[in-house]
């Protein structure tokens, strides 16, 4: 099956780098992404402009796709579900919770000069960042993309209620099944409470587990393909 891979914010798709041949080699197709404005040197790029190269990257799939989005990029793996809910056979969304109808896309820092950068580790201490060691914090802030602020701002559209009817795996990095259960059940993750078909599956990791756990990552979404 195709796999679609989205990257978070400051990530293009060299982020899946050890993702890739875990999956061929579980028989996969995995396609990673780059998002206009995340390493294709698009700097104005909007939330519109990620959308279509998500949107290009499932209409040219042979077959219907797994869509895979990670941490903010799991709005986007939903806005595919909800733009082509006949056209995916699913969504993984790893470390993150789609944004409701009208909300913001990722407005959770400060930008600057029409970016949003990186914002040092700061704010991710903690169980985010607890399995990177100096070495990966260095190596990702020194190739952290700052974000185009209109994407990063850029307000979401959610038209289709068939996209409800999508199934969606929720991998838990940081966070656990349980917590993430209780989140929903509070009304915290509209869009998730309102999927018919989710699952949920743990990976012992922090917030970017396909650095620091990529063949386990890979299995979870391999098995998650093929369930689809």
């Amino acid at each position: 099956m195709d796999i679609l891979l989205i990257a978070g914010l400051w990530l293009d798709a060299s982020a899946w780098d050890d993702v890739v041949p875990a999956l061929k080699e579980l028989g996969h197709r995995p396609v990673a992404l780059t998002l206009p404005g995340q390493g294709d040197g698009a700097g104005s790029a909007t939330l519109e402009d990620q959308v279509a190269t998500v949107l290009a990257a499932v209409d040219a799939a042979p077959d219907k796709p797994l869509v895979v989005g990670h941490s903010a990029a799991t709005t986007l793996a939903w806005l595919a579900a909800d733009a082509r809910p006949e056209r995916i056979a699913g969504v993984a969304l790893i470390g993150g919770f789609p944004s409701a109808d009208g909300q913001p896309y990722a407005d959770f820092f400060e930008a600057k000069d029409g970016v949003m950068p990186f914002p040092g580790w700061e704010p991710f201490e903690g169980p985010d960042s607890a399995d990177l060691d100096e070495e990966a914090r260095s190596r990702f802030a020194s190739a952290a993309i700052p974000v185009p602020e209109r994407a990063a701002k850029g307000t979401v559209r959610l038209k289709d209620e068939r996209r409800f009817d999508v199934p969606m795996l929720l991998v838990c990095p940081e966070f656990t099944p349980a917590q993430a259960r209780d989140w929903i059940d509070a009304g915290d993750v509209p869009e998730v409470a309102r999927a018919e078909h989710v699952d949920f599956v743990d990976i012992d990791s922090g917030h970017w587990p396909m650095i620091t756990k990529p063949v386990e990552l890979a299995r979870l979404l391999a098995a998650a393909a093929t369930d689809a």
